[in-house]
């Protein structure tokens, strides 16, 4: 049986267009004989972690990716059609470096480049491309788009600038899905790969977990565009091929040029990030040079705390409280925890910020009444 891994799957995160349960995916890949499987989804890595567990569960190895929507212009730009029409790109964590890189991408798509869907950019990728693999994606991918599109020297001049970037990590896709504009597609990005040297890899763009579930996932398109099914302009794939394939269906499919099912082993093999599980990691927080430990700093700002509540000589009652809640911290290993969230409530406090339950309880009793005289607000809180 030949090997092969599928490096370009969606799952239910991929909202309301992937039906693939996350706890179905390895099963099924053990099913077909695989030992490795990717969850690629849209602009999200929500699934990742799941299906990392589900993964390992079922004696598969989990690759962490996700198909990212790169702006045509600048991420910043949020203009008209020209900026919604983004191009696809699947990008694959190698190492716990390049599942960070990626996770700073996905993150900076939502904060800086949301415009219709979370995007980043050419800058962004090339700043943080370390440890990741990059795939050219669906018929969506920007050398697909100018393929269709009969430029195929501004197809090139892109593939190229990929590989600028990846080196030897950057591939182009090719996918076995029954769209005929796919078939032109794969053979111009064949021509292209043994032009420029830019190895090919297959994969299936899965969205759904077996060729009998393509109906429900064009109700799940209903869904998302508000269509019914018997609305004859509702958005669909003109296949019911994006479905988790067998090796020996992927391999029959691209027989003529075998490297491309030998190429997703290859990149599996390169793809080892590990999650670590069962401890707390918190950043370190810098305290003041005139304090040896964390610990010690802790204290001196409880003790500052209890002066300014209950004076020079708190109770003894008050004291033990303290010890005792102190050592439960030092002991479950929250004291950095503890100095984190001080300096940034200490921080808001200072500069009149609200903070904490004030802030909500003010706005519950802002009222006519209160504005005048106060006489509905809690004098403590």
């Amino acid at each position: 049986m030949p090997e092969f891994v599928h490096l370009h799957v969606h799952s239910e995160f991929s909202l309301l267009d992937g039906a693939n349960r996350i706890k179905d995916l390895p099963v099924r890949a053990k099913e077909l004989g695989m030992k490795a499987m990717a969850i690629t989804d849209h602009g999200v890595m929500y699934g990742a972690i799941d299906f990392y567990k589900a993964c390992k569960k079922e004696g598969i190895k989990p690759i962490i990716g996700c198909e990212v929507y790169v702006a045509p212009r600048s991420r910043f730009d949020k203009e008209g059609a020209i900026d919604k029409e983004y191009n696809h790109l699947i990008l694959l964590a190698k190492n716990n470096q390049g599942y960070k890189n990626l996770s700073k991408l996905v993150s900076i798509g939502f904060l800086d480049g949301y415009y219709y869907k979370p995007r980043i950019d050419l800058e962004v990728l090339e700043q943080y491309h370390e440890g990741l693999i990059a795939l050219s994606a669906c018929l969506a991918g920007s050398v697909n788009r100018a393929i269709l599109e009969g430029n195929i020297e501004k197809a090139e001049n892109t593939a190229m600038w990929f590989k600028k970037i990846f080196g030897e990590d950057y591939y182009l896709e090719l996918q076995n899905n029954g769209i005929k504009e796919q078939v032109l597609a794969n053979q111009k990005l064949i021509e292209i790969g043994r032009k420029l040297e830019i190895p090919l890899v297959a994969t299936n763009d899965a969205h759904y977990l077996k060729k009998s579930d393509a109906y429900n996932h064009e109700v799940l398109l209903c869904i998302q565009t508000g269509k019914k099914m018997s609305d004859e302009d509702r958005m669909r794939f003109e296949t019911d091929e994006l479905y988790i394939k067998s090796p020996e269906e992927m391999a029959d499919y691209f027989s003529n040029i075998p490297e491309v099912i030998e190429n997703t082993v290859k990149i599996a093999d390169k793809c080892n990030v590990e999650f670590e599980f069962g401890h707390t990691i918190l950043p370190n927080y810098d305290v003041p040079l005139e304090y040896k430990t964390h610990n010690e700093y802790l204290r001196k700002l409880c003790k500052d705390g209890i002066k300014n509540r209950y004076g020079e000589n708190p109770s003894q009652e008050i004291l033990e409280r303290t010890e005792f809640e102190l050592s439960v911290i030092e002991k479950m290993g929250y004291v950095d925890y503890f100095l984190i969230v001080w300096d940034f409530i200490h921080y808001a406090k200072e500069n009149g910020i609200p903070v904490g339950p004030r802030t909500w309880l003010r706005s519950r009793f802002n009222c006519s009444i209160c504005n005048r005289n106060n006489r509905h607000r809690p004098n403590k809180i």
